[in-house]
């Protein structure tokens, strides 16, 4: 460790230079890596016909293809020998046409084996020299290739190479004044930058789509801990209002019987205790879920009793609705009517905000087993208008329902209005032990 940290910093540049060269061109270099087909979602495939959408996707495959064999015909009819067959065209042409086709499986190794083929094909060949028309095209297919299929690193350590091939080859053979090396130095700067930035900003698109997932996640992770939060603070003064009546009724029980027996008025009191207790863990509870900026209700948490009010407030903000109450009404558990009130109120505020100029019809049917809701509205009549909300109304919904085991679909109409239905179940014991507690 003493020894990393003297070193100086040039030293560790190097240092992590070699490294990286090491990495990218020599570690796994026989590595069996087939290039895959594209991907149907791409913008130009996914907008092409189906049977030629399943062919589309091997397009880089015939581009190699289609680069090798041209390749190869420049090669053979580039050579001087009298046979197309014979060990020098074999070597001349057919040597970098496979070598591009390589680069469909391994990569690595085929940019070495375009490397070392260099000087076999200037010195068995007869032409430009240190790179043969046939040659020039296909060492410049390997790096394309490779390149994209590679960091944009290996990009520039397979120049660098190059250059010193190209520049080695040029010095140790004939004096040449229309040197191809120069044109092979430029030209593959040029296609690897085109390559290496393509490649980045495709890596870059890649990271944002990760990172606007997950935040996407997090973000309805969090308006569904938000909602969960709401629903558990207006729940709480309904669990005081029922845990203070039983301590008041405890309290006062034994004064309605006339010289109640000790054990009878022990166990009373031990009831007001433990409804004091749990009323003063409510209160911590709350404290933990309260946010910033909540302040607690003056008035009693809302029922299904005042929709008439809460239907008042909507018309007057421009939203034409209409009530049907179906079946006998009878009182329902504190938690169901404020579940309900707030689910009909979340549906109408929906309403307001994605479909101005729409009408809206509410049905709240009272059936044996629960209570069924509907709001249902038309087709936005006016402009609708960005939503500065945080798309907590649904999900606020789901909860509310699944906190009462209930069932939810919220899905648009045929005539593309918006449905909200919904069936909270209500146990008749439950019902009656409502009234029961009310008298």
């Amino acid at each position: 460790m003493t020894d990393t940290k003297t070193r100086s910093p040039e030293f560790r540049l190097a240092a992590g230079a070699i490294g990286g060269l090491r990495q990218d061109l020599f570690h796994d270099a026989f590595e069996y890596r087939p290039l895959d087909p594209l991907g149907t979602g791409g913008p130009v495939i996914r907008r092409l016909p189906g049977a030629i959408r399943r062919r589309a996707v091997w397009f880089p495959h015939v581009v190699v293809g289609a680069v090798a064999l041209i390749a190869l015909l420049v090669g053979v009819f580039s050579s001087n020998t009298y046979s197309p067959f014979g060990i020098a065209t074999i070597i001349t042409a057919f040597l970098p046409a496979a070598t591009l086709l390589m680069t469909l499986l391994r990569p690595v190794l085929a940019f070495w084996v375009s490397i070392a083929s260099v000087p076999v094909i200037c010195m068995v060949g007869s032409g430009d020299w240190p790179w043969a028309p046939n040659a020039f095209i296909c060492h410049l297919g390997v790096l394309i290739v490779v390149a994209a299929r590679t960091r944009p690193r290996t990009a520039a350590w397979m120049w660098l190479i190059t250059l010193l091939t190209g520049s080695f080859m040029e010095t140790i053979g004939p004096w040449n004044p229309s040197s191809s090396n120069g044109g092979m130095i430029f030209t593959s700067a040029f296609a690897l930058l085109v390559v290496t930035v393509v490649q980045t900003r495709r890596d870059a698109q890649r990271e944002v789509t990760v990172q606007r997932t997950v935040t996407a996640v997090e973000r309805d992770r969090r308006t569904l801990l938000e909602e969960r939060t709401t629903i558990a603070r207006e729940l709480h003064d309904v669990v005081a209002h029922h845990m203070s009546v039983v301590a008041i009724q405890a309290e006062a029980a034994p004064y309605r019987v006339e010289n109640p027996p000790p054990e009878l008025e022990q166990a009373f009191v031990t009831i007001r205790e433990n409804a004091v207790a749990a009323l003063t863990e409510l209160r911590r509870v709350l404290g933990v879920v309260r946010a910033e900026d909540y302040e607690a209700p003056d008035a009693p948490q809302p029922t299904l009793a005042e929709i008439d009010r809460l239907l008042d407030n909507v018309r007057e903000a421009g939203l034409e609705t209409e009530k049907t109450v179906t079946g006998a009404v009878r009182e329902l558990p504190q938690g169901v009517e404020l579940s309900a009130y707030r689910i009909v109120q979340e549906a109408l505020s929906n309403t307001l905000r994605h479909a101005p100029g729409a009408t809206a019809k509410v049905e709240i049917g009272h059936v044996l087993g629960g209570l069924g809701l509907r709001v249902v509205n038309g087709p936005a009549r006016g402009l609708v208008k960005p939503s500065p909300g945080a798309g907590h109304g649904i999900t606020g919904m789901r909860e509310r329902v699944a906190m009462l085991n209930g069932e939810m679909t919220a899905e648009t109409t045929e005539d593309g209005g918006f449905e909200v239905a919904v069936f909270l179940p209500v146990p008749a014991a439950e019902t009656v032990a409502t009234k029961g507690g009310a008298a």
